[in-house]
């Protein structure tokens, strides 16, 4: 090969890389959710959308594509201090989105950095006007605030602050340390305050129910009486029913016996061995009903005793032999004994009656009488 062919080759070999160089600079492919700024001899020309573009080789400029997306910035901790005077470290994490490539590009050098500074600023602002505690509690108040500032200073840059978040707050070591010692005796407190308080109504509990058990106690005690008195009050009833029915059994025996003054006065006196019988008798007093009953008793027997034929009326008179004639004896003797057992048939038979009727109240006040209960 000769020198002029080996320089036409050369040519055309620059030629190609030259057309593959200018085609490579003049055909641009944007990804999606990205943004290109074109400058065209130093100046802003327009916007690249996503997708094929062609632009100008070595006029047009493409800068660095531009996230669209939302992103998520995290700053190192901040001393801040509060309104008491107290340095806090506070984290916090941006949600920041770009709007505007071209704001982006031309208002600000770098945004990043300047939404750095702006989150110190107003934060230290924010808290400059809370104390410690009320710091740890509103963090929402803090978030807030800060979105607001964030988003008014940054709109002009094309940036849209979406959220802020405080990731941590952390006090001094020893403030840490009097804070927890605070909240454990805060926390003992008030588990002593609910002991106290489970004891006094557990008491409380406790006294209403022995209350209670003393009411449904002295209820029962009041309902047994009554049901008690009920019960012996029916049973006098009954009792007495039963004994008025024997006494009128008796009664009725006894009339139905028709007895005389006779029967009655020989009746007293087997009786008079009854009352006078017993350990405890010391003194017995003869009533005076005993004199009624013997004249009785001698008015039965008087009648067999009248003075016989021979004699006068009222005993043999004076001067007169002094025992009666053999035959008028046995007369008076043999009306003796029949009259005695006459007496004694009739008592006999009176006495009868008298049991019977005896056994009959006694059957019916028995049977009268209610079942008694059984304690407990």
């Amino acid at each position: 090969m000769d020198v002029g062919s080996a320089v036409v080759l050369i040519v055309v070999v620059l030629l190609a890389v030259f057309v593959l160089v200018t085609l490579s600079r003049a055909v641009r492919i944007v990804p999606q959710a990205r943004a290109g700024i074109v400058e065209r001899l130093g100046r802003y020309n327009r916007t690249l959308d996503p997708g094929l573009t062609v632009v100008v080789p070595f006029v047009d400029r493409v800068l660095p594509l531009i996230d669209l997306r939302e992103q998520v910035v995290s700053f190192p901790p901040q001393p801040v201090i509060t309104q008491d005077n107290l340095v806090v470290s506070i984290d916090t994490v941006i949600y920041y989105q770009v709007t505007d490539p071209k704001a982006a590009t031309y208002e600000i050098a770098n945004y990043i950095q300047g939404i750095e500074q702006l989150t110190v600023t107003t934060l230290r602002n924010v808290i400059g006007g809370m104390d410690l505690e009320r710091t740890l509690t509103s963090r929402e108040e803090i978030n807030n605030a800060l979105r607001g500032v964030l988003d008014e200073a940054t709109g002009k840059w094309g940036i849209r602050v979406n959220r802020v978040e405080l990731k941590a707050i952390d006090p001094p070591p020893s403030i840490q340390d009097s804070m927890e010692k605070q909240m454990r005796a805060d926390r003992d407190k008030r588990a002593t305050i609910l002991t106290a308080e489970g004891v006094r109504q557990s008491q409380i509990l406790t006294a209403e129910g022995q209350k209670q058990a003393a009411i449904l106690t002295a209820e029962g005690n009041k309902q047994a009486t009554v049901l008690g008195a009920e019960a012996e009050k029916q049973a006098q009833i009954l009792r007495a029913d039963g004994e008025a029915k024997a006494i009128h059994a008796v009664f009725d025996a006894i009339h139905r016996g028709n007895p005389d003054q006779k029967l009655l006065s020989y009746q007293y006196l087997q009786m008079l061995p009854e009352i006078a019988r017993g350990d405890a008798n010391k003194v017995w007093i003869v009533p005076s009903e005993i004199g009624a009953a013997l004249e009785g008793l001698g008015t039965a027997v008087g009648k067999f005793g009248a003075a016989p034929s021979g004699y006068p009326e009222g005993g043999p008179a004076p001067g007169a032999p002094s025992e009666p004639a053999t035959g008028q004896f046995a007369e008076i003797e043999a009306a003796a004994q029949q009259a005695e057992e006459e007496v004694e048939a009739a008592v006999s038979a009176a006495a009868e009656e008298v049991r019977q009727a005896l056994q009959e109240a006694k059957e019916a006040s028995v049977s009268t009488e209610p079942p008694q209960s059984r304690p407990g």
